[in-house]
């Protein structure tokens, strides 16, 4: 398994768990325990969800209603990006270019709040989606 710069694991695109599973565990360190955590509050959350690798990164989504979210590693942090995050209540911290686009960095030792990404997922899933064409 190759990473690439700051840590992102090289994953095939892919549908399906399998190809999440094979990134979350090629997330090195810390990042893939968390990774695999925000798979499983994702996959509670959202029952029928979908899930592929695409641009060396996990999307989740609901069928028929495109991306809702994503997450790419970088060195030290997860960048978890909402497609639809701007209209999430509240919004996540961080901000993008993109109007609609917020992001939630996780670090190693944050505190990561779980009922409030969960929250977000719940309310995310509920929202027209990104449809990826790539």
């Amino acid at each position: 398994m190759k990473l690439l710069a700051g840590g992102n694991p090289q994953i095939a695109k892919g549908e399906g768990d399998a190809p999440v599973q094979a990134y979350l565990g090629a997330m090195p360190g810390w990042k893939s325990a968390m990774g695999i955590r925000l798979d499983k509050i994702i996959t509670r959350a959202v029952p029928k969800v979908v899930k592929a690798v695409k641009w060396n990164s996990p999307f989740y989504g609901v069928k028929g209603g495109g991306y809702f979210l994503s997450f790419h590693v970088f060195a030290r942090y997860i960048k978890v990006g909402f497609f639809k995050g701007s209209a999430l209540q509240p919004p996540p911290p961080g901000a993008s270019k993109q109007k609609d686009v917020r992001y939630l960095d996780i670090h190693e030792d944050d505190g990561f709040d779980e009922k409030q990404f969960t929250a977000w997922v719940k309310q995310a899933a509920k929202l027209p989606g990104w449809l990826a064409t790539g």
